[in-house]
This record gives C-alpha cells, structure tokens and sequence, in this order.
C-alpha cells in the first residue's frame, strides 16, 4: 500500500493504476472493464470534483479524461494531476475535437487527445505509446460521415431530443436535421 507524502510518488516501473473521469456511466463501465482486461488497476470518477479528489488521494500513472464534464472541464483533471505527479501520462477523449482544444489538452499535460468513441485499444495505445512518439493510427478509423452522425446524435441528446434547438445549434435546417435522425448510422 502506498503512504501519501507531500512530494509526488515515485513511478513503480510496471505500475498500471489508471484513473477514468468520464460522465456517461455506460460509457466509463465498458470502458473500465476493457482496461481492466488489459492488466490496468482502475478507478473511476464521473466528475471533475471526484477526479480531483482522487489525484488528490492516490495520483494514479494513467489517466483518461474527458474534456466536458457536468460539473467543469476535465482538463483540471489533467492540470492536478500533472502537478501532484509530474510523470503521470494522461489522454483526454472528447466528443468536441477541434485543434484549438488539442493544443490546450497538450499545454496542460496530456499526452495525447482521442475524438469519442474511442475504443480500449485506441486508448492503451495512447496511454503506453513511447515519449515523444504518437501513438500509432487506428486500424479502422470511423468515417467521417459517422463522426459527423456522432457529434449531432450528441448535441440532440444534449438539447434533450429536441429538433428545432438541435437544428439552431448545429446550424441547419429543421427538415434536413429530421431526414439525418431517421437514417440509420453510418459505418
């Protein structure tokens, strides 16, 4: 058992803990599962409050965040962590990717940064990839048509399934938002 001291612990070669901050509960079960699986000492967190609470506990080696969560940005996560325990290697998933975001996720510590939904292998890879190299590609990436089908099922569900908001949001007609959502998703 490790006893907490004010200075960072130090890494324990081989030591696999990982800490996941996500807030769709289904999402972070499979997810933790899959990392367990994969040899990984897991805890999970579903806000901000608790990610930090938990870094603030036992900083874990890994973490995977992701970047919006209900109560703040999962980017504070990253911050901590990173101040808690230099070395710690930290990958944040988001369903929002844009470069301006990717670039901040990289300033405040983390390795590398995954569109959502990234899958356990994507995330291993990302998480052991070696200093200074980027992980390698995925093997079979989504389309862009299914990411784009993904980021507006996502802001529909954020707008609580309500067409008109999710249309004035997303910058599109009503009508062909409607013809979007009847279709099935892409591969």
């Amino acid at each position: 058992m490790m006893t907490m001291t004010d200075a960072a612990p130090a890494p324990i070669p081989g030591e696999r803990t990982l800490l996941i901050v996500e807030d769709d509960k289904s999402f972070l079960t499979r997810l933790a599962r899959a990392m367990e699986s994969r040899g990984f000492a897991v805890s999970t967190a579903e806000t901000v409050a608790d990610g930090l609470l938990q870094v603030e506990k036992a900083p874990p080696f890994y973490a995977v965040v992701d970047m919006r969560l209900g109560d703040g940005n999962g980017l504070d996560v990253i911050s901590a962590l990173k101040k808690r325990r230099p070395e710690a290697h930290g990958v944040v998933l988001t369903g929002y990717g844009n470069i301006a975001t990717a670039v901040n996720a990289v300033k405040l510590g983390a390795i590398d940064y995954l569109a959502k939904p990234a899958d356990a292998d994507d995330v291993v890879n990302a998480l052991l990839a070696i200093e200074g190299r980027a992980a390698e590609p995925p093997e079979n990436p989504m389309s862009a048509d299914r990411v784009r089908w993904e980021h507006i099922q996502r802001v529909y569900e954020l707008c609580n399934r309500n067409v008109s908001e999710t249309a004035r949001r997303l910058n599109m007609h009503r009508r062909t938002l409607q013809r979007i959502l009847a279709k099935r998703a892409p591969k």
